[in-house]
């Protein structure tokens, strides 16, 4: 089996931790529309069921290192990834920036897309910082997003639309075209930072 007919693993992660979140709704949102998809396995990264040690250092004790390898295998193995972040303070959530700056090879040269939710803003001002710490991390942002602007219904539930599933569509064809070229440019030359 050749890389381009292998499935593409698709790492979903999701960004908050605050209790009463509203990240594991949307991110189930979005994993129903990639299960649809050929070609696409789908693994989700639940940053509140895998904390990463808060410190950043290499003198580590039991416990991180354990913390650190249930996470960091999975986004090595990741062809693709989509971080599902709400906005907090204008900008995406602490426990998101922990675990991007815990890995740095795990991210470059993958596509990496973006599904936001927040308020009148829908997480965009979010998305935007991290397309910035991506790009220094030699990851590479696909255009598209899903955006849910004030999408939580009075009953809790996420009021997804057809603009939202369409934007899903379209952000799921630039992952699989992104995640299929880069797979086979890593692949014929590695990747070197």
């Amino acid at each position: 089996m050749t890389a381009s007919e292998s499935p593409l693993t698709l790492a979903v992660i999701v960004g908050s931790t605050r209790a009463g979140r509203f990240g594991p709704t949307v991110a189930n949102w979005f994993v129903e529309h990639a299960e649809q998809r050929a070609g696409i396995t789908v693994d989700v990264i639940d940053l509140a069921e895998s904390p990463l040690p808060e410190r950043l250092s290499t003198d580590l004790g039991a416990q991180e290192v354990a913390a650190l390898a249930a996470v960091s295998p999975r986004l090595a193995a990741a062809d693709a990834f989509v971080v599902v972040t709400p906005e907090y303070n204008h900008s995406y959530p602490a426990p998101l920036k922990n675990a991007i700056d815990w890995h740095y090879t795990q991210w470059q040269a993958k596509p990496i897309g973006f599904v936001s939710y927040g308020g009148m803003a829908g997480g965009l001002r979010a998305v935007e910082h991290l397309r910035q710490v991506f790009t220094e991390l030699h990851a590479v942002t696909v255009r598209e997003t899903v955006s849910f602007h004030n999408a939580i219904s009075a009953s809790g539930e996420l009021t997804s639309t057809a603009a939202s599933d369409a934007a899903a569509a379209k952000l799921i064809d630039q992952l699989l075209w992104f995640g299929r070229a880069l797979e086979v440019a890593r692949s014929e030359h590695p990747y070197a930072a």
